[in-house]
């Protein structure tokens, strides 16, 4: 069952990897575009809520005229 094994369990080797062409400047540029982008991706613009406001009074005309 491995509870009482005499020996010690062998640890799993370690991959150390190196990449070959690293540019940490440019790797940290792409992670602030990144943010940015999503912090412009959470506003929502004015059109989008008279859009919706419009969709909702046009329902609810159309629920009232048929009603």
């Amino acid at each position: 069952m491995g509870l009482f094994t005499p020996a010690r369990r062998k640890k799993p080797k370690r991959f150390t990897y190196e990449p070959r062409f690293y540019n940490p400047e440019k790797e940290e540029d792409i992670k602030r575009r990144m943010r940015v982008k999503r912090r412009k991706k959470r506003q929502r613009s004015p059109l989008s809520i008279l859009y919706l406001i419009g969709l909702l009074s046009f329902a609810l005309l159309v629920m009232y005229s048929l009603g």
